[in-house]
């Protein structure tokens, strides 16, 4: 039974006893958890925040601190098993379906929302397929995220004698001892779970591909996972490793990426949402940054999306189910996909959108990504990433990373080994 199953099975108990309404205004209001916390994201969310509250509602900020989510998850399921659920959450991936089946989900409220703003024609099928439940949407998409980025201070590249992009890992190691011997962190990185695993996938894409990454993060087979390709990949990771700052355990992912804009390291693996950091700080893409597939992932796009689900509330709370509704509406218009992908780093969910960015005013980096996206969706390099809930139960995760954090912070540990030990992270997908 995973972590969800447990918990539908707690909540059927809590569900014997009241809801705690939330104080409302005239017109509704609704309570939002998310984890939204960091500079650039902080100025994304108030983006949409203050468009809710323009249109009459009274938005509830519920920000839990963590990048990686987990424990804004925490806080979530404790609101959920106490019955006093918020009004919208930030949910992703498998875990909107796990939800979907506690029977806390809304499969009603965004119907209306939905026709009306014809979702069905403006969305993916990835994308939609991601937001709903048994055929309804149960959660509103935001935003698009590209994780398999590798961004670069060209500034400190030229500094260090660099005068290119790498494009394959051999390139990388070389960027990477320029740097080292010019004084430079090489690679910028905090050390927490997440972040660990986020680089361990990219390096996955690079060694085995889109086809071998997904058989083996995604359908989670057996023979792929520990077999000498997956090895090769710890291989490298752990030479990966040697690059980064030995004093990053603990670090948040944006202070990593403040030292590449502050010109104390070249390099950081990250998703789009570390462009953030740099638009917060007034930097401007191809000038001051640049952009680029993790070397070797060039024809993938490993994808995050970022969506808002709604819970049930009672039926007579009809101002508060009205402000679920608007800030779906809100959360899906061209005008709020514009913005916040600006300030989030992100690409929009709207076709029509990345079909036609630089007509947007999206930068090169978000134009790339667009592109990229449209392109790897036909061809099967588009892949839900294993680090950030979109390709595995948090469960399986959860054990993944353990695997990853224990070997980049053993010395002497053994690819091999490393590799065989992704075989006890589940015994078949999604269990």
């Amino acid at each position: 039974m995973n972590a969800i199953s447990r918990l539908a099975t707690v909540i059927s108990l809590a569900s014997l006893f009241p809801l705690s309404a939330l104080a409302a205004d005239s017109k509704g209001s609704v309570e939002v958890v998310h984890w939204w916390t960091s500079g650039g994201e902080k100025a994304a969310v108030d983006v949409l925040k203050a468009q809710v509250e323009k249109d009459g509602f009274t938005w509830k900020d519920g920000a839990v601190a963590g990048g990686g989510g987990s424990t804004a998850m925490t806080v979530l399921k404790s609101r959920a098993v106490a019955g006093n659920p918020p009004g919208v959450a930030q949910i992703k991936g498998p875990d909107i379906q796990e939800w979907g089946s506690t029977g806390l989900l809304s499969t009603d409220t965004l119907k209306d929302v939905a026709k009306a703003e014809n979702w069905d024609g403006l969305l993916s099928p990835k994308v939609a397929n991601t937001v709903k439940y048994e055929g309804d949407y149960v959660a509103v998409p935001v935003n698009i995220h590209r994780v398999n980025w590798l961004w670069i201070n060209p500034a400190v590249f030229k500094k260090a004698g660099i005068d290119k992009a790498p494009t394959t890992l051999e390139e990388f190691y070389a960027a990477g001892d320029k740097l080292k011997a010019a004084g430079f962190i090489a690679l910028a990185h905090g050390g927490q779970p997440w972040q660990d695993s986020t680089v361990f996938e990219d390096v996955v894409l690079s060694v085995m591909g889109p086809e071998g990454y997904k058989k083996a993060l995604v359908d989670l087979d057996q023979k792929t996972l520990s077999g000498p390709e997956m090895a090769k990949a710890f291989t490298e990771l752990k030479k990966i490793t040697g690059y980064m700052d030995p004093n990053r355990a603990g670090r948040d992912w944006n202070i990593a990426a403040a030292d590449v804009i502050g010109g104390k390291a070249g390099m950081q693996m990250m998703g789009d949402w570390a462009k953030s950091e740099w638009t917060a700080a007034k930097k401007v893409a191809g000038k001051d940054y640049q952009c680029v597939p993790f070397p070797g992932t060039d024809k993938a796009f490993t994808y995050n999306i970022d969506s808002l689900a709604v819970f049930k509330l009672k039926a007579d709370r009809k101002g508060d189910i009205a402000a679920q509704q608007d800030l779906a509406k809100v959360a899906l218009g061209k005008d709020f996909q514009k913005v916040f992908s600006i300030n989030k780093g992100s690409i929009p969910v709207r076709t029509d959108m990345l079909n036609d960015m630089s007509a947007e005013g999206f930068d090169s980096c978000a134009q790339a990504s667009a592109k990229d996206f449209l392109a790897d969706e036909k061809t099967g390099g588009l892949q839900p990433s294993m680090a950030h809930n979109m390709a595995t139960s948090l469960a399986v995760q959860g054990a993944i990373f353990d695997v990853v954090t224990n070997f980049m912070n053993d010395k002497d540990a053994d690819p091999a080994k490393a590799s065989a030990c992704l075989l006890y992270t589940s015994p078949s997908p999604r269990d």
